[in-house]
Formats: C-alpha cells, sequence, structure tokens
C-alpha cells in the first residue's frame, strides 16, 4: 500500500450551507456537485475533500456517531508566511466561519490560528517555518 491519503471525507449535515461556506465564502472550486449527495473539491496535488450529506455518508459508511464536543480531527491550511494566516483567517470570517481562535505564536515556533466550518470540523490556518513546512507548502 502507497503512504498517501487520496480523499479525507466529511460527512456534513446541511449540504447547501457547506457548498456556500466552501464554494462562494472561500472561493473554492467543485470537482463534482450533486446537489443532495456529495461535494468534491480538489485540496492537493492528488487530494480530495469530500463533504458528503449525512444520509448518503450513512448509506454507505454506517450509523455516524453522534453526541456532545467536536470530532476528534482537525484538517490545516499552511501557508508561507504569518500575514497570509491572519489574511485565511480574515476570509473564513467573512465567509460565516466560527472564529475558534485568533493566531498565536506557539510554543513549536509556529503562528497558527482556527476557524469552524458550518459543521464544526475545526480547520486549523499555520504557518510552519522549518523543515515541515516543505513537505507540505505548495
Amino acid at each position: 500500500m502507497d503512504q498517501r491519503i487520496s480523499f479525507v471525507t466529511l460527512a456534513v449535515a446541511d449540504l447547501d450551507a457547506t457548498r456556500a461556506f466552501y464554494l462562494d465564502g472561500l472561493g473554492w472550486s467543485a470537482e463534482m456537485d450533486v446537489p443532495g449527495e456529495v461535494l468534491m473539491i480538489k485540496a492537493g496535488e492528488h487530494l480530495l475533500l469530500s463533504l458528503w450529506a449525512e444520509a448518503e455518508f450513512e448509506a454507505e459508511v454506517g450509523p455516524i456517531r453522534r453526541g456532545p464536543g467536536l470530532a476528534p480531527l482537525t484538517l490545516a491550511h499552511n501557508v508561507a508566511t504569518r500575514d497570509e494566516v491572519d489574511a485565511v483567517l480574515a476570509t473564513a470570517r467573512a465567509a460565516g466561519a466560527d472564529p475558534v481562535s485568533e493566531a498565536v505564536e506557539r510554543a513549536w515556533g509556529g503562528y497558527t490560528g482556527y476557524f469552524g466550518d458550518p459543521d464544526g470540523f475545526r480547520w486549523e490556518v499555520a504557518h510552519n517555518p522549518g523543515e515541515i513546512a516543505a513537505l507540505v507548502l505548495p
């Protein structure tokens, strides 16, 4: 098995709100858009973000665990500078994102902040100095 991820798939409660947030708000483009079912967005050279309506997700994958708290995962968008972190966070807020935290200097040397999408999935916007940046930036 190759060491890679091809899709990140998230079940979403309201696909129309999700579409508006990612396409209209963040300005991303759909690779596939099946109303009421799934929205797929190219998120990297060989990576798709697949946003499925909950009913469609459950029909294929199985029941979703529901309850209080956050999904135990984050998605990350890394950028080359601190100013870009602030700009992306501002764009997300303007698109209606839940402004989870403003960007701050982290103990490990990076500069990061978080926002939540319409379903509460947390996105980290980060400037990672050093070797890791070379692995994740185009």
